[in-house]
């Protein structure tokens, strides 16, 4: 099996890699597709000590599981938990003791042709739903889980941090709610997307200091994380979606003194999103700037590396 694995910060195409057989509750899913994520560049860059095959966002076609999934387009939840332990017991499963992750913790991802998820996580693809378009399930989750977290009001006034992959999504989402948002970035053409579907932007320039109720964070740089909390009022709400690959800097008096309440925000759910997609409530598509095949892997990182650069996907197999 041909897979992108990573060790020691080094990314290589192997091509005879072990194809996975799947435990008991599992399912063996062959890849059709995948989208490097800032996460993935992250840990390329160190964020995590992970030795293995990368990748989380995926669609594939399941070759090994119960009958009614056998042949299925499916994506899949990246956390595979125990069911036991006291986070599983109260409901916070995707904070499982004893969890693995899907090209993250101590399971090999999708960049390769064949993967192994339990059965639990996987949801069946609409028909009519485009492959391309079914890719950005799991980010798309990630930027909907702010609304499980956050209760927004039509009247809440909202920023956005950052015009990136996920700052589109989270904008997009955010929109929806019909909150009094605004999207700040350094891309023009970036923000000129979001501008055609309705959404303010803009530069930092632009962001007044303390007016905003509650900030979003999509850079995973410190500027990004300054510009979001100067901008938050007095007992604000600072959501944080970006994993950082160093020592983040800040000002903790500062914090309490405003009484700012902070969220870590990461995986969310599925099924809302494969419906927001099926609508097409959420437009993805304008985000995918190249698809390389895997074999190519290694280079389609590269361009996932560069300045402005959107969802860079894989294609894995037909």
């Amino acid at each position: 099996m041909r897979g992108l694995w990573l060790e020691n910060k080094q990314l290589r195409l192997l091509s005879e890699l072990p194809v996975p057989e799947p435990p008991p509750g599992e399912a063996s899913i062959r890849v059709l597709r995948a989208g490097i994520c800032n996460t993935d560049l992250e840990l390329l860059r160190g964020y995590y000590p992970y030795t293995g095959i990368l990748g989380h966002e995926f669609v594939g076609v399941v070759e090994q599981g119960p009958e009614h999934l056998i042949h299925r387009r499916v994506v899949g939840e990246i956390n595979a938990v125990c069911g036991r332990c006291r986070f599983c017991r109260r409901g916070n499963s995707t904070h499982c003791e004893n969890r693995t992750v899907l090209g993250i913790v101590n399971r090999h991802g999708a960049f390769a042709e064949y993967l192994c998820l339990p059965i639990e996580n996987l949801h069946v693809v609409p028909d009519r739903l485009p492959l391309e378009v079914a890719t950005f399930t799991e980010p798309l989750a990630a930027a909907l889980e702010i609304q499980q977290q956050v209760k927004l009001h039509a009247d809440d006034r909202v920023i956005v941090v950052g015009d990136g992959k996920l700052g589109q999504l989270v904008a997009q989402t955010l929109a929806l709610v019909g909150c009094d948002l605004l999207v700040v970035g350094r891309h023009a053409r970036k923000l000129a997307r979001l501008e055609e579907r309705g959404i303010k932007t803009g530069f930092a320039d632009l962001v007044t200091e303390k007016t905003f109720d509650i900030s979003v964070e999509c850079t995973g740089n410190p500027e990004g994380f300054a510009i979001a909390r100067r901008a938050l009022r007095p007992r604000g709400t600072l959501v944080l979606k970006s994993t950082y690959a160093g020592y983040l800097t800040l000002d903790a008096s500062s914090l309490v003194v405003d009484e700012i309440t902070l969220i870590g925000s990461r995986c969310g759910p599925f099924l809302p999103v494969l419906e927001l997609l099926t609508q097409g409530k959420v437009e993805v598509q304008s985000l995918v700037d190249a698809t390389y095949p895997l074999e190519e892997g290694v280079a389609a990182f590269t361009h996932a590396q560069t300045k402005g650069a959107l969802k860079v996907l894989l294609e894995i197999s037909n």
